[in-house]
C-alpha cells in the first residue's frame, strides 16, 4: 500500500449548484414509484457499513448529477429523485454486505462517488439507497516494472495523477471532469480523456476489475498475464454499464511513464470538412498526437478568437524520437498544399488554460438558456455529412441561439464530435425550456442514428440517453437485457437506465 489510504476521502463530490431553499423541503421533479428504506434495512445497513444518513441534506446532495436539467430544477428548490438513504462504505466487504442486504429486500441501489456525469447516470430514480464509494480511495499497489496499478473506485483524478506522478508514472487519462471525476466513474460510464488519441480511453486503459454482483458476490476477471485468451473479457461487460451489472471495488489500469517533451501546433482551416480530411490522413499513416482537437468557425470565435477560421490544436507528448516523427507527419498533413494555414502556437496555451473550465453552465441555465452538449462518435467517412445535418437541425429549430461542433477525440476509424446547443424561448415559460431540450436532443440522436454513429463517445447513457438505447443497440439490446437479468435478478442495481426495463416501474425520463 502507498500514498493515499484506502478508507480514506480525500476529496469529496462538487455540486454543479446549490439547492433553493431549506433541504428538508426540497421537492422532487420525478413522478413514479419511490422504494422506501425501512427501519428494518437501515438497522441492517447501519451493522455492516461505515456511515448510514438519513438527514434531508445527504439525501438531497445525492439526489442528483452534473446533468444540466437537473441544474434548471435546482435553481427552484427541486431535485430529480430522492433517495431513501445514503451509505458510504469504507471497503469492499461494507460494499458487498450493503447490496446483499438490498438484494434481500428487493431495494434499489444507485452506485456514485463524484457525481459528476451529465446523463443523470447516478441519479436515484426509485430512490432506495444511495451508494456512495468516495470512502474506497486510494492506490492499492504500483508495479513500476510492468506499469500497472491497482487502484480503488472512489479515487479522483487528481489524487490518483498526484501518486503516481510521485513515481514519474501517468494514466494519462484528462477528462474534462479531472478534478470532479473518480475512477469508477471513468470506468462506469466509459470516458474519455483529452489525451486519448495518444494514450486510448478508459477501455484500453482497464486491465482487470474486481466487481461486487448485485446480490453480494463478488467478481474478479481478467488473470495478471497481457492478452490473455481465456475465454470471453468480462472486464468490458461492466466498462460502460454504468451499475446496472455490478459494482466496481477495485480496477487494474495500464499506466505510462511521466513525459516530459512536448510539441505544440496550431492551424487554421478553410473548411470544418478539411480539417476532418487532414485529421483523417494523420491517423491514417499512423501518427497519434495526444491532443488533435479541431474546431468549427463558431467555437473557433467563441472560444479563441479566429472566428474566420476552423481551429485544429494539435499537442503530443511522447519519446522524443516518436515524437518528432509525429509532428512531422502533422506538420505535412496541415501543409499549406492541404488547405491549411499555419497559426500562433500560444492557441494551445489558451486552449490548456481554460480547458476545464466549466464555470458558465450554471449561469446560462439561471439566465434562462438552456444548455447543453452531445458528443457522438463517427467513422470519417460519415463525419462530414452528420455534422453539416446535425447544425443545420438545431440552428432550424424554433430559440436556438447557438450551435456549434468540435472534433474531440481521433482514431483511425474515426473521431469524436462533441455537439453545443443553446436555445432561449418565451420568458417564464418552463414548459418550453424542457421541450425545447428534449427536441434538440432528438434531432442530434435521430441524425446521428440515420449516418450509422455511435450516440454517445465517453458521456454515457444515463437517464438522459435511455430511451435511444434499444434502437442505437439493435438485437444487440436483447442480449444486454439477458445480462441484466443474470447479473441482477432482482432488478435492483441503478434501475431506469440504459433503457432497461424495470421491476419498479418505467424509467422517469423516457
Amino acid at each position: 500500500m502507498s500514498g493515499l489510504r484506502p478508507g480514506a476521502n480525500p476529496s469529496a463530490p462538487t455540486p454543479v449548484i446549490a439547492v433553493a431553499g431549506d433541504a428538508a423541503a426540497v421537492s422532487e421533479r420525478f413522478g413514479g414509484p419511490r422504494v422506501p428504506v425501512d427501519d428494518r434495512l437501515v438497522e441492517r445497513l447501519r451493522d455492516v457499513c461505515a456511515e448510514v444518513s438519513l438527514s434531508p441534506a445527504d439525501t438531497a446532495d445525492a439526489a442528483r448529477d452534473w446533468w444540466p436539467l437537473a441544474i434548471r430544477w435546482a435553481i427552484g428548490g427541486t431535485v430529480p429523485a430522492l433517495p431513501g438513504a445514503v451509505a458510504r462504505p469504507g471497503d469492499a466487504a461494507q460494499v458487498r454486505a450493503v447490496l446483499a442486504a438490498c438484494h434481500d429486500a428487493r431495494v434499489p441501489v444507485t452506485a456514485m462517488a463524484g457525481r459528476s456525469g451529465v446523463c443523470g447516470s447516478s441519479i436515484p430514480a426509485f430512490g432506495g439507497v444511495a451508494l456512495d464509494l468516495c470512502g474506497l480511495a486510494g492506490v492499492v499497489d504500483v508495479d513500476d516494472a510492468s506499469l500497472v496499478a491497482e487502484v480503488l473506485p472512489g479515487t479522483f483524478g487528481p489524487d490518483l495523477e498526484a501518486e503516481l506522478q510521485r513515481r514519474s508514472l501517468t494514466v494519462g487519462h484528462w477528462p474534462q471532469s479531472m478534478d470532479l471525476s473518480t475512477v469508477g466513474g471513468w470506468l462506469a460510464c466509459r470516458g474519455a480523456g483529452q489525451y486519448s488519441t495518444r494514450y486510448g480511453k478508459i477501455e484500453d486503459m482497464v486491465l482487470g476489475l474486481e466487481v461486487v454482483l448485485a446480490d453480494g458476490r463478488v467478481v474478479h476477471t481478467e488473470g495478471h498475464g497481457p492478452r490473455a485468451a481465456t475465454g470471453p473479457n468480462l472486464t468490458q461487460l461492466f466498462v460502460g454499464s454504468e451499475g446496472t451489472l455490478g459494482v466496481i471495488t477495485q480496477a487494474r489500469m495500464r499506466i505510462h511513464p511521466l513525459l516530459a517533451t512536448q510539441a505544440r501546433r496550431a492551424y487554421g482551416f478553410d473548411s470544418f470538412a478539411g480539417g476532418l480530411e487532414a485529421c483523417r490522413r494523420i491517423l491514417r499513416r499512423g501518427a497519434t498526437p495526444a491532443v488533435l482537437r479541431l474546431y468549427d468557425e463558431t467555437e473557433s470565435g467563441r472560444n479563441f478568437e479566429q472566428p474566420d477560421t476552423n481551429l485544429l490544436i494539435v499537442l503530443d507528448e511522447a519519446d522524443p524520437a516518436l515524437l518528432e516523427a509525429t509532428i512531422g507527419v502533422v506538420e505535412e498533413e496541415c501543409s499549406d498544399g492541404a488547405g491549411a494555414h499555419e497559426l500562433d502556437v500560444a492557441l494551445v496555451e489558451r486552449w490548456l488554460g481554460h480547458r476545464n473550465d466549466v464555470s458558465a453552465l450554471a449561469p446560462l441555465w439561471r439566465g434562462g438558456i438552456v444548455v447543453d452538449t452531445a458528443e457522438i462518435s463517427g467513422a470519417w467517412a460519415a463525419l462530414p455529412g452528420l455534422f453539416d445535418e446535425v447544425i443545420g437541425s438545431l440552428k432550424a429549430m424554433e430559440g436556438t441561439l447557438a450551435a456549434s461542433a468540435h472534433q474531440s477525440h481521433a482514431y483511425t476509424d474515426g473521431a469524436c464530435l462533441y455537439f453545443t446547443f443553446a436555445g432561449r424561448g418565451p420568458e417564464g415559460d418552463r414548459a418550453w425550456r424542457e421541450q425545447y431540450y428534449r427536441a434538440a436532443w432528438d434531432a442530434v440522436t435521430n441524425a446521428t442514428l440515420a449516418h450509422g454513429a455511435a450516440i454517445s463517445h465517453h458521456h454515457g447513457i444515463g437517464l438522459n440517453r435511455s430511451r435511444f438505447l434499444p434502437e442505437a443497440l439493435g438485437s444487440g439490446f436483447e442480449v444486454l437485457r439477458g445480462l441484466k437479468a443474470a447479473f441482477d435478478p432482482n432488478g435492483i442495481l441503478n434501475p431506469g437506465k440504459l433503457g432497461l426495463p424495470s421491476p419498479f416501474g418505467p424509467s422517469p425520463w423516457s
